[in-house]
């Protein structure tokens, strides 16, 4: 069965797991801290804008269904909310696969096209199977339980590569349709490469009441729920993007609940060379 890397963790491994993920954060924040930043944080003094920091893209590949997922969950919301890299916008997308399914539980959120997603990934990350938890790093770097004590030197590795700016504008929703538009436009892609341009609408935050499966009884929570990622054209070499976009949403979407991020990746899935994130009325 695909996941079956993790489908037989014990509670035992399931902590430490979750403690793996707890002390990578703590190695995360305290890397990055110097004595004069050790006071505040970016995210406490919005010394820096979003445009004044490199953006650095973090999907989570998860399922509802796997017991093993719920400390990266946790562990996502945290990079969110904290922000712990100095200079970096870290962008996270939480992406649900469908092929834990089978086990006792659908996840609500799951999608056979981020399955299929994760499933590329593993090719050109020379995966055999796809597995939960995941973490992929701007598109090329992924990210184990077992290489966690470098995660911090990966982050700034990604924030210190150069990016093609990207930008999302005129972001507005119809909520009688609905409908959403914005206007993305990118930079000039001077890297070599042809590229692809991506739009994810996401729900900032999710919370459900799993019934069945490994996480019977849980109450779990989720930031950054992938809801529809759109391929939206392309940016070839020497060349800049820009374009106004409209999506159909989900009826039941909250405006208010909303993300959207857009995204510049070279074809394979490969190397994600810019990112924006904007949401409703900011």
């Amino acid at each position: 069965m695909n996941g079956a890397k993790i489908a037989d963790m014990s509670r035992r491994q399931v902590r430490l797991v979750l403690s793996t993920f707890l002390v990578a954060a703590c190695l995360c924040w305290q890397a990055d801290s110097s004595p004069a930043q050790s006071q505040q944080s970016d995210h406490q003094t919005g010394a820096q804008s979003a445009a004044d920091r490199r953006p650095v893209v973090i999907e989570l590949f998860t399922s509802e269904g796997c017991s093993s997922c719920p400390p990266a969950d946790i562990f996502l919301k945290k990079l969110d909310t904290d922000q712990p890299i100095q200079g970096a916008q870290i962008i996270v997308l939480s992406e649900h696969v469908t092929y834990w399914d089978q086990e006792g539980w659908q996840d609500p959120n799951g999608s056979a096209a981020l399955t299929e997603r994760q499933s590329s990934y593993e090719t050109a990350l020379g995966e055999k199977d796809p597995f939960t938890p995941q973490i992929v790093v701007d598109g090329d770097r992924e990210v184990t339980v077992q290489s966690f004590s470098h995660f911090g030197e990966v982050l700034r590795q990604a924030r210190d590569e150069a990016k093609i700016p990207v930008q999302i504008s005129d972001l507005s929703i119809d909520t009688d349709a609905p409908v959403l538009r914005a206007h993305i436009d990118t930079g000039e892609n001077v890297t070599g490469h042809n590229a692809e341009v991506f739009l994810a609408v996401a729900l900032s935050h999710v919370e459900s009441q799993v019934l069945r499966g490994e996480n019977g009884g849980r109450h779990l929570v989720h930031v950054a729920v992938v809801q529809k990622l759109t391929r939206i054209g392309k940016l070839s070499k020497g060349k800049s993007f820009a374009d106004n976009v409209q999506l159909k949403l989900a009826s039941s979407d909250d405006p208010t609940n909303l993300r959207v991020v857009a995204f510049v990746q070279e074809p394979g899935p490969g190397k994600i060379l810019g990112a924006a994130l904007r949401k409703p009325g900011s």
